[in-house]
């Protein structure tokens, strides 16, 4: 059976077929003599129902299957003799919409095709890797940022009063109605103004307070509080202002090391120098492929699907929005639309896209199961307690599980591209660095 063209516009590609309705009625017989054998009906025996019989109790359903099965053997047969890739599902019509059993049926199908990428001799590519060492400097920076975290506290003087990251000992007494609930009460809690561990509004009622001051705290429980008694109950604590310190970087020594779980101050540096050493490893490694990818989207030319870019546009003005709205969770999807800067992130998405997974096909890059595991095994522990649940949902997901391997086989097929180009190392400051990858997360 062939396909009539009618169209051919860049990569969108469009045709007709017809399938008489001999050729359906002829599949319908076969299908009911491939399946009479096993048929038994009350007054025949099994396997010798007449064809006319099982077409007149069966026709309607199997004459459905054997419209689809025909369509889809021909649309098979024309990729491969084509060699044409859809880029989405081929859209499939019938056209004679008074379509009654008996008639020939006329079916149009679309599709865009995936492009032929050009060949890219990736040596002629030059790009800067910048790098920095690793000195002094940016350790003992490092260590003064890890005493700030975990400070010692110092009295401040009687007439000292509390302000954000002040330490405030204090003992507090809570009721709701007058009456005194569970875990309500406490004597000398350590509490850092500003540390939001306590309810929303209580810390900042105690700014600006005095040592030995008593007074009174109105909150309001949040309604989504872990305890149903007390959620959105509103509580009046009374509180007392024991002493008042305020925040002292830690002295950088041994004491300080084992407050971040090493031995001592020596093998706190060592862990600080590995921890640097692949930041700055991330670091360049992102610029780096940020360039690389640059280069290639401005070098290398072809056209793209228009399906792709405007289900990829749509995707991307979707997420935004949600970003935007993050309590919004009820509303239609195909309202928002796509500003011309969605689309253009859109097509060098999918034009970059089109060209690593063209690339890795044609190098035969995979992702291994050892590294899809590994990969697997990171990301559940964004799911701690509930692994179990997540390997579960990614096994039954093929789409969660090819959002994991998506990226491990990007990365693979770049570090493929940066072994061919031509790179160069440029010897940075480390606020150098910090600055240009500030610039892209801000582009």
């Amino acid at each position: 059976m062939q396909l009539e063209e009618t169209k051919k516009e860049g990569l969108l590609r469009g045709y007709k077929m017809t399938i008489t309705a001999a050729d359906l009625d002829a599949k319908v017989t076969k299908k009911i003599e491939q399946s009479r054998r096993d048929i038994q009906i009350k007054g025949f025996r099994k396997g010798k129902v007449p064809v006319t019989v099982l077409k007149k109790m069966y026709g309607k359903s199997i004459l459905g299957e054997a419209m689809q099965e025909t369509v889809d053997e021909v649309v098979r047969e024309h990729f491969s003799g084509t060699g044409d890739k859809p880029a989405m599902q081929p859209d499939i019509r019938m056209l004679n919409k008074d379509w009654k059993e008996g008639d020939d049926m006329n079916v149009a199908i679309e599709y865009e095709k995936l492009p032929d990428i050009p060949k890219t001799d990736f040596s002629k590519l030059k790009l800067k890797k910048l790098v920095t060492k690793i000195d002094n400097a940016s350790i003992e920076e490092a260590l003064s940022n890890l005493a700030l975290s975990a400070p010692d506290y110092k009295k401040k003087s009687k007439a000292g009063k509390a302000k954000s990251a002040d330490q405030v000992v204090i003992d507090f007494d809570g009721t709701i109605d007058g009456v005194a609930f569970e875990g309500g009460k406490a004597e000398d809690y350590p509490l850092v103004l500003g540390s939001n561990s306590f309810i929303p509004g209580f810390e900042t009622q105690l700014l600006g307070v005095k040592c030995e001051q008593e007074l009174k705290v109105n909150v309001t429980f949040p309604k989504d509080y872990g305890s149903e008694k007390l959620a959105g109950k509103e509580a009046v604590f009374a509180v007392k202002i024991k002493s008042l310190n305020e925040p002292k970087a830690s002295a950088i020594n041994d004491e300080l090391a084992k407050k971040f779980g090493s031995d001592s101050l020596k093998n706190l540096k060592e862990q600080i120098t590995e921890r640097l050493k692949n930041e700055f490893l991330v670091a360049t490694k992102t610029i780096l492929k940020r360039e690389l990818m640059d280069k290639i989207d401005q070098s290398v030319k072809f056209e793209i699907p228009n399906k792709l870019v405007d289900n990829e546009s749509r995707e991307i003005a979707h997420q935004l929005w949600h970003e935007d709205n993050p309590d919004v969770t009820d509303h239609n999807h195909d309202t928002i639309e796509p500003s011309q800067e969605h689309i253009k992130i859109a097509e060098r998405r999918v034009k970059l896209g089109l060209l690593l997974a063209d690339l890795g096909s044609q190098n035969k890059i995979t992702v291994s199961e050892q590294e899809m595991q590994s990969a697997l095994m990171q990301k559940a522990k964004d799911y701690p307690g509930q692994e179990k649940a997540f390997f579960e949902f990614v096994e039954k997901n093929p789409q969660a599980k090819e959002q994991i391997k998506a990226p491990l086989f990007e990365e693979k097929v770049i570090d493929f591209i940066l072994e061919l180009a031509d790179v160069s190392e440029k010897m940075v400051s480390r606020d150098d660095l910090k600055k240009a990858v500030d610039k892209l997360e801000s582009a």
